[in-house]
């Protein structure tokens, strides 16, 4: 049935997609015949349209790598910087939710750990919808943020880091083997808020990985069997994006190519002082609506990454 919906999905868009060009055109077409100023605004927004389906279908077309179509574990940690850092750490987050509700998908957070004064520490958060993880793999990276901070006094340019991790969600027709005996399971208390029932017992769950050294941990809900649960299915969903890593850099070996993100390698830069634009640095994509990206309106920028890639 998911198959069957799927590939419904993909018919019903290339039919919107086909039908709004055959509409601008004849929109196009009366107004160029009877320079009629309201059917040429309608024809501009028609073709406008056309233009946003038509980029999202090049876009998804690119999708079709293994795991692209899974949904996604996202994760985001602050830079060196303490407050300022962990405050853009928090908007960047803002930024994703806007961008779910926006696409219609679905997230549920597995953990959040607040900042002591704004921001947050760390947070990991699932995003379920279709192609969350094909599409969210283009936010890996060191994201930088320059602005005056709120949290100077002097008001003075400062200039933030925070990281994004994605990974796809493994999901039951997908084999990962883990043996337990390579596990290292601490319990420990929840922090922050929950309520007196998480601080009073060793309700979180931190899972190691002693192979890799992987480490995942879950505090959000207040059973610890529910937690472990939450971390086994992260830890298997980081060793298949491992895995899908290694088979990467092998096809990448031998066509000579081998590009890696890893900390330090700024994606893309916010910037909100002296003057206001958003650059990815990969494609050269940008926006000078800095308010409107940091509002979830980031699908332009996915899909100029997938194009390029």
């Amino acid at each position: 049935m998911k198959k069957k919906s799927d590939i419904v999905a993909k018919i019903d868009g290339f039919e919107l997609l086909k039908t709004t060009i055959e509409d601008a055109e004849v929109l196009y077409s009366l107004a160029e015949e009877g320079a009629d100023s309201d059917t040429a605004t309608e024809a501009e927004i028609k073709i406008n349209e056309a233009s946003s389906l038509l980029a999202s279908a090049e876009a998804l077309r690119m999708l079709g790598k293994v795991g692209d179509n899974l949904n996604a574990i996202v994760s985001i940690h602050p830079g060196a910087g303490g407050t300022e850092a962990q405050d853009w750490a928090g908007m960047l987050l803002r930024m994703y939710l806007r961008w779910v509700e926006l696409k219609g998908f679905e997230t549920e957070t597995v953990e959040y750990l607040a900042g002591e004064e704004a921001g947050i520490k760390s947070v990991t958060f699932t995003v379920t919808g279709e192609y969350a993880y094909g599409l969210l793999k283009a936010e890996v990276g060191v994201h930088r943020l320059v602005r005056i901070s709120p949290f100077d006094t002097a008001k003075r340019r400062h200039t933030s880091f925070a990281s994004v991790f994605v990974y796809p969600e493994v999901t039951g027709e997908i084999e990962v083997e883990v043996n337990d005996a390579d596990l290292r399971i601490d319990t420990y208390r929840a922090s922050g808020a929950g309520g007196q029932h998480v601080n009073k017992t060793d309700s979180a769950v931190r899972i190691t990985h002693l192979p890799t050294g992987i480490v995942v941990q879950c505090q959000n809900e207040r059973s610890q069997h529910k937690n472990k649960a939450l971390a086994m299915k992260i830890l298997r969903s980081r060793l298949y994006e491992q895995r899908l890593k290694e088979e990467e850099e092998k096809v990448a070996k031998l066509h000579k190519v081998k590009e890696k993100i890893e900390w330090g390698s700024q994606i893309r830069s916010y910037v909100l002082q002296p003057y206001q634009l958003v650059k990815d640095h990969r494609s050269n994509f940008e926006n000078s609506n800095v308010e409107k990206v940091l509002d979830g309106d980031i699908s332009s920028f996915i899909e100029a990454y997938l194009l390029m890639e």
